[in-house]
């Protein structure tokens, strides 16, 4: 359901991405692929999600049905808003919420904190990721936080970075703590302090850079709540 999302994006970004130098060569904008190939694609995937949140409970299919609202206005934020950020982090993070509820069929403190988190997370790393087309981005007139942010994005990422890990904590305190995930979550804090303090400056491909390797920072974060899980 993330490729789909990112797939609606596309689709209904085409011609924003035309006008940005990093995106204009993508599949649509470049007319690599038709609008129509794109919308089959974007049904398949659907498809294919379906198939796969059927298998869940009730609960948890309602639940992952009522995240579509938030996919589908996203897009259309960054036109209006300079915190498209913000609907991002609403609906990537989602899976803290489905991977509690296909378990227990209800949700509870521990996955609304981590939902939490990871908000805060994807505001702080897709405004790194926007840092790349902020000039671009005022031209065509598309918003971001990186924009709003400007000479304070250091700072405004560093916070978004703070409540992250707050909220990781007391999400991991929820569920009874540990030794091995507070470990975990000591490696995450620091791999998101390195980020925050590479961001002043940071030309486009060192914001690539730093936003790719949030992959690394969730896979700490994970790997320190799976072991604990598995061990404790």
């Amino acid at each position: 359901m993330r490729g789909a999302g990112c797939t609606y994006n596309d689709i209904l970004d085409r011609k924003l991405d035309a006008g940005v130098e990093r995106t204009r060569n993508r599949p649509l904008p470049s007319g690599r692929v038709t609008i129509g190939a794109a919308t089959a694609f974007l049904l398949a995937q659907a498809l294919v999600g379906l198939a796969v949140l059927l298998c869940f409970n009730l609960f948890s299919i309602w639940l992952g049905i009522a995240s579509l609202g938030i996919v589908a206005i996203y897009p259309l934020l960054k036109r209006v808003t300079s915190w498209p950020q913000a609907a991002l982090g609403l609906a990537f993070s989602w899976g803290a919420l489905i991977g509690w509820s296909a378990t227990f069929a209800s949700l509870a403190l521990a996955p609304i904190l981590l939902y939490a988190s990871a908000f805060a997370w994807t505001i702080g790393y897709d405004t790194i990721y926007a840092l790349q087309d902020a000039r671009d981005d005022a031209i065509v007139g598309i918003r971001s936080t990186a924009r709003l942010f400007g000479p304070r994005v250091k700072l405004w990422v560093g916070v978004f970075y703070a409540a992250s890990a707050a909220l990781a904590l007391a999400a991991i305190e929820a569920v009874g703590g540990g030794a091995i995930a507070l470990i975990g979550w000591l490696a995450f804090c620091s791999h998101l302090a390195w980020q925050a303090s590479q961001v002043e400056g940071a030309h486009a491909a060192t914001a690539l850079k730093l936003f790719r390797s949030n992959r690394d920072a969730g896979l700490i974060l994970f790997a320190g709540i799976a072991l604990q899980g598995w061990l404790g």
